[in-house]
């Protein structure tokens, strides 16, 4: 079984880690392939990391993703015309303005932290709705809860078993992600599988929140990259 975690933070970004590190890290738990999100700087950084990313895939031996995740609705607009050039479109969630534009944009593949900062899950079913309709996978992120305490974390699980309730209601994708910002919090697929069931997820969908979910959402990055790729559904045949 072939699994994938599409949220990880390297020293590039806010992590602790570098990304040889990482995916060196994530190789031994067990995963096929990661995606090192960071936070886009303009062309030289892009060309940077992608040589970065491409160094470690080629030593450590995994399939590695390049992911941006945008923090505002202008982040939004400003990826999107970047979106030929990276593997997969994350945002940052909690503001309900942000939700909103993730769950409505097709371009996006994964919305993070829909519940930052919040006492609610910052979705309701307008919002879930349009995630399922334009393919926005929601994201449970286990570093949440590693490290949230008491009552915070309280708050974190309740959130979570509404944004599975609403996602199983109205068929979103759900996606299983780490959220790691160093090689000693990656987590075993495994582990991430049984947290999702303790969420309100089956085990056939704890196993595609992890395996088909992120695949679908690579090959259908692929599809986007594809340069004779002009419009959806137009492609040019040579």
């Amino acid at each position: 079984m072939n699994y994938y975690d599409l949220h990880i933070h390297s020293a590039f970004s806010e992590g602790e880690s570098s990304i040889e590190q990482l995916a060196d890290m994530a190789m031994q738990l067990g995963f096929r392939g990661v995606c090192f999100s960071e936070y886009f700087e303009g062309k030289e950084r892009l060309k940077k990391l992608k040589q970065e990313t491409a160094k470690a895939a080629t030593n450590v031996g995994i399939e590695i993703f390049l992911g941006f995740e945008a923090q505002t609705v202008r982040d939004i607009d400003k990826l999107r015309n970047w979106r030929k050039q990276f593997d997969v479109l994350l945002v940052h969630g909690g503001d309900l303005r942000v939700n909103r534009a993730a769950c409505e944009t097709k371009e996006v593949d994964i919305l993070t932290h829909p519940s930052y900062g919040r006492y609610d899950c910052g979705l309701n079913h307008i919002l879930m709705k349009l995630a399922a309709k334009n393919n926005v996978a929601i994201e449970l992120n286990f570093r949440e809860i590693l490290i949230s305490t008491k009552k915070t974390r309280n708050t974190v699980l309740a959130n979570m078993h509404e944004i599975v309730k609403l996602a199983k209601k109205y068929k979103a994708p759900i996606i299983l992600c780490s959220g790691s910002i160093s090689h000693w919090t990656l987590r075993d697929p495994l582990v991430l599988r049984s947290m999702a069931m303790q969420l309100g997820l089956t085990l056939g969908e704890a196993k595609d929140a992890i395996t088909k979910v992120p695949e679908n959402i690579i090959a259908y990055s692929k599809k986007k990259r594809d340069k004779n790729q002009v419009a959806n559904g137009v492609k040019i045949v040579k």
